[in-house]
């Protein structure tokens, strides 16, 4: 069936079956490769974009239940001001180890900074409890998200390198 998606502010038609995981339009169709595939049953969190500004799964979304909401990613986050403050507090914290989580933490986090306040550290762990991690940088993530909720007031956490 054709389909027609708004993803990161473009148009792109697609062609593909109605169940069709978002996931693997995005990646091998409209070819948006930051959106990573981790477990397939939405568990570990590497796959979410934003439904209409909203986290969802790649995995579990199946192209039919889009509809005409707005898809952001991991590549068209930055263009908005929470990611442009949460990539540039993951680029001082020195979040990223391996990475391939990354996309999804950041994407989480942003919807988490949406609401415009500095969420605490119990606030933080609930929303990113479904992302995971493999290299455990949570302390890091946790001092980055907190930086770009601070950082429209001019304050940032310490930042620590290596936390």
């Amino acid at each position: 069936m054709r389909y027609t998606l708004h993803v990161n502010g473009r148009r792109h038609n697609v062609d593909v079956d109605s169940d069709t995981p978002l996931l693997w339009v995005l990646r091998d169709t409209i070819n948006l490769k930051g959106t990573k595939f981790g477990c397939g049953i939405g568990l570990c969190g590497a796959c979410t974009v934003h439904l209409d500004g909203a986290p969802a799964r790649a995995c579990l979304t199946a192209i039919s239940d889009v509809g005409n909401k707005a898809v952001t990613t991991i590549e068209g986050i930055g263009a908005t001001p929470i990611g442009a403050r949460l990539q540039k507090a993951w680029l001082d914290i020195d979040v990223v180890q391996c990475g391939y989580c990354q996309p999804g933490q950041i994407m989480s986090a942003a919807a988490l900074l949406a609401n415009g306040k500095t969420p605490s550290d119990g606030e933080i762990d609930a929303v990113m409890n479904g992302n995971i991690c493999r290299c455990g940088t949570y302390n890091r993530i946790r001092i980055a998200i907190k930086q770009a909720a601070q950082s429209d007031f001019g304050t940032a956490p310490n930042k620590r390198k290596g936390a």
